[in-house]
């Protein structure tokens, strides 16, 4: 298995897996990473505060952000140091898999050679470099757990139901407690996430409360990732075990021993409830298994435990259940979008912004009924109340600052701006936006405020005045004042008269002419 990131909503799981009590090893189990990993996210997070004393609230997005910018390694490729190291020796390791030794005589033989790599890095590498395998072995019978601590879930095929104008595979979401086998079937046509948290809702109401442990099959709307040791597991449905208080315990691939008790059940709903009956529609069929699930599969006597399921789920099981959910579940849909030129994304085909350094960066979206939470990295960068679709959710302090106003068509912002240069030249901006659609009128005032760069302010004050006193409201009227204004100033320079004084020029009184007295 490759190196994947780990997501926020797993990290969170640690966490409150953690705050509960939870061992290293469990957690690991529990949430489908390494055992490493899981306790390196704890000690991280018991070094930014976090107190195992205290309640689930200390899991804030500031703390997750702050945990996972400490802790997350860099890995462009996927793939870290040790990695790298077995590829140097890959026709090396290749050799001992076609000798037939086993991955751990290959670590003993790397190591006399001087390379220490972690047994699980090099059991992933010879299993997707190496052609190696993992041998079947002996099953062995599991012992029931407690009463009212697990749930084993699995999909089965029930056969056609109709659907309006045609007749559709039904499928049937069903639940078999471990001890007492008080199974409940919900017929579904799909299997996408929300129609299997919708089943889960019905079965919490169905069993009056919410098993400790759920033991699911690897199916897609659950799993995203089946894998024996560390499955990946979906981000919503991994919250919504989180808002109902269950541990998600994945069944391995190809292993339909780790939850025997539901595999059961599947041929038994088939035969005995959906074959031979006439269901009118999907919430006929529905009604109709509650009551099987009830009076019939409920009141028959068991062949292992020898008691009807009904009753023994209500004497040992239903007691010790979590309590039932009070609200609706709000779904959230986890997506990747990526940040445009405009400093937005596109989630459900609604545009929201971003702070500009995030253009061309693809970001992780939580999206519920509410909100649309935008993060990168594991950092919460920004929060918009969820918009319909075509519609926009807009920060104006995400775009650039020279370009702000022109975004949101501030045109009030604009024309201060413009006065800043002159009485006369706000008065000329005024008159300029002063249409039944200002905002067209904004790039004139863009330009009336440039020539305010080029010319002075003074300068085109003073344009501004004379024009507003022609009632000539047009920017390119001031422009061209200004240049002509230039024009003259320039003209009257070059042909004004030069007085060149004489080299040897007398002074004026030298030729007064003086009468000679007598």
């Amino acid at each position: 298995m490759a190196f994947r990131e780990v997501s926020v909503v797993q990290i969170k799981e640690v966490l409150r897996l953690w705050l509960r009590g939870g061992g290293e090893r469990t957690i690991a189990q529990g949430v489908g990473i390494d055992r490493k990993t899981a306790k390196r996210y704890v000690e991280a997070a018991r070094a930014l505060g976090l107190d195992r004393s205290g309640s689930e609230d200390q899991l804030t997005d500031e703390l997750l952000g702050q945990l996972v910018e400490r802790v997350r390694p860099h890995r462009p490729d996927g793939h870290g140091e040790s990695w790298r190291t077995l590829l140097e020796h890959e026709e090396t390791i290749k050799g001992w898999v076609d000798d037939d030794l086993t991955v751990v005589k290959i670590g003993i033989l790397l190591q006399r050679n001087g390379v220490v790599v972690p047994p699980r890095t090099l059991a992933r590498f010879c299993v997707e470099r190496c052609g190696t395998s993992k041998r079947s072995a002996t099953t062995v019978r599991v012992d029931d757990p407690p009463p009212g601590q697990e749930l084993q879930v699995d999909f089965g095929r029930l056969g056609l139901l109709p659907d309006g104008d045609r007749r559709r595979v039904c499928q049937g979401l069903i639940f078999t407690p471990c001890a007492s086998r008080y199974s409940f079937v919900w017929p579904t046509f799909r299997q996408r996430t929300e129609d299997v948290i919708e089943g889960f809702e019905a079965a919490w109401g169905f069993f009056g409360g919410v098993f400790p442990v759920v033991i699911p099959d690897n199916m897609k709307s659950i799993v995203i990732t089946a894998e024996h040791t560390a499955p990946r597991f979906n981000d919503a449905f991994l919250e919504y075990a989180q808002e109902r208080g269950f541990v998600i315990d994945a069944a391995r691939v190809r292993t339909p021993t780790d939850k025997p008790r539901v595999e059961r059940v599947v041929p038994y709903v088939r035969s005995n409830f959906f074959a031979g009956e006439a269901f009118r529609d999907l919430a006929h069929c529905r009604a109709m298994a509650e009551t099987w699930c009830a009076a019939t599969a409920g009141t028959r006597v068991h062949g292992t435990t020898q008691c009807r399921p009904i009753e023994h789920f209500r004497t040992e099981e239903q007691s010790l259940l979590l309590p039932a959910p009070g609200s609706r579940f709000d779904i959230p849909v986890f997506t990747e979008p990526k940040v445009h030129r405009d400093c937005h994304v596109e989630v459900d085909k609604a545009l929201y912004s971003v702070p500009r350094d995030l253009v061309g960066r693809t970001l992780s979206a939580r999206r519920d009924e509410r909100t649309v939470k935008l993060s990168f990295r594991g950092e919460l960068v920004k929060v918009h109340p969820r918009v319909a679709p075509g519609k926009r959710s807009t920060d104006p302090a995400d775009f650039p600052k020279e370009t702000v106003l022109y975004a949101t068509r501030d045109t009030a912002s604009l024309q201060r701006m413009a006065a800043e240069h002159g009485e006369a030249v706000g008065r000329y901006a005024a008159a300029l936006l002063d249409t039944p659609l200002p905002w067209t009128k904004m790039r004139q005032v863009y330009r009336l405020i440039g020539l305010a760069k080029k010319w002075g302010s003074e300068r085109l004050d003073e344009a501004c005045r004379r024009a507003l006193d022609a009632e000539a409201i047009d920017v390119n009227l001031v422009a061209r004042m200004l240049e002509r204004a230039r024009e003259t100033t320039e003209s009257e320079e070059r042909f004004a008269p030069v007085v060149v004084q004489g080299r040897f020029e007398r002074d004026a009184g030298a030729f007064h002419a003086t009468r000679a007295v007598r």
